[in-house]
């Protein structure tokens, strides 16, 4: 129990981190209700380009936005390959997600991973943070918990603001219904593109973050990211679908999914002891039981349809 609660403050964190991958997902998920592949590849290279930035000594916050940048190019590629080459959406992120493989490597100079040390280099998020804030040695608002808070509040209210614009109602309209978008003269391909560009800037800003907080780029970093955001998009609908109508709402509770996420995974490793080389079976399990609940709780605890028509005296 002791060593769940020491490690607590650290899944707050990464379920922070994560969550504004898992938003970026969302946007492509549930408002464009495309299965986007790619983010298994821009994660990694949001983490690449700002370390590379970094040690080459950069500013962290233009390392940063370099990397948000490189993300959303990731996502432009996949929407041209899908809707200028027609190749299905899914197909497309494949394809994406391989290239950057090499090209992920290519950033950080054929070598696997590429190490930060916080000593050398500026960030602005740290793990070695969370004990020296508690310390003394860092002001407080240098504490991981409260700077990824602050920065996912004042990309929630972006995207809010966005998402009620002209243009951020067209590209919503786009998922909600393409055929019906087009006939009203909406630019469905462009919105996809859009969409899928701003997903993956949010996801390679999400990359840039760890990279910065764990203190190193690998270039395995973003497999299973997917996975991981998936699991707090539904956990998140799950919880706070029926308390959460307001969009700005629905997308911190995503946030709020990533957090659970985490600190259910690390719960689950302290209390049993479990090896964490399981850890991607462990999550497996965990998406699969919040992406069955929505069905067992309409198969099971639905309330019956009454059959026939109500009779008119």
């Amino acid at each position: 129990m002791t060593s769940f609660i020491n490690a607590l403050p650290g899944a707050l964190s990464q379920g922070l981190i994560w969550g504004i991958m898992a938003i970026g997902l969302y946007i492509t998920y549930r408002l464009l209700d495309i299965a986007d592949l790619t983010v298994d590849g821009s994660f990694c290279t949001g983490g690449a380009v700002c370390v590379m930035l970094i040690l080459g000594g950069c500013n962290v916050w233009v390392a940063i936005v370099v990397a948000l940048l490189a993300g959303m190019i990731a996502g432009l590629v996949t929407g041209v390959l899908h809707t200028t080459c027609g190749i299905p959406a899914i197909l497309a992120g494949i394809l994406t997600q391989l290239a950057l493989w090499s090209g992920n490597l290519a950033i950080m100079g054929m070598r696997a991973n590429q190490t930060l040390n916080v000593n050398k280099y500026q960030v602005l998020v740290s793990m070695r943070y969370l004990s020296d804030v508690v310390k003394g040695k860092q002001p407080f608002y240098m504490y991981p918990i409260f700077t990824v808070a602050i920065g996912t509040v004042v990309i929630i209210a972006i995207l809010y603001w966005f998402f009620g614009t002209e243009l951020g109602c067209s590209l919503r309209a786009t998922g909600a219904n393409p055929n019906m978008a087009r006939a009203q003269g909406i630019n469905t391909n462009r919105n996809k593109v859009l969409g899928l560009m701003l997903s993956n800037g949010l996801v390679a800003l999400s990359g840039a973050l760890l990279t910065q907080y764990q203190g190193f780029a690998d270039i395995n970093m973003g497999r299973g990211a997917i996975v991981i955001g998936l699991a707090a998009v539904i956990i998140g609908e799950v919880v706070f679908g029926k308390l959460f109508k307001n969009f700005a709402l629905k997308l911190l509770s995503i946030s709020i999914g990533a957090i659970i996420y985490y600190v259910v995974i690390q719960a689950v490793i302290s209390l049993s002891g479990i090896n964490s080389n399981y850890l991607k079976l462990l999550s497996a399990v965990i998406v699969a039981l919040f992406l069955s609940v929505p069905y067992w709780k309409n198969k099971w605890f639905a309330k019956p349809v009454k059959k026939g028509g109500a009779s008119h005296a």
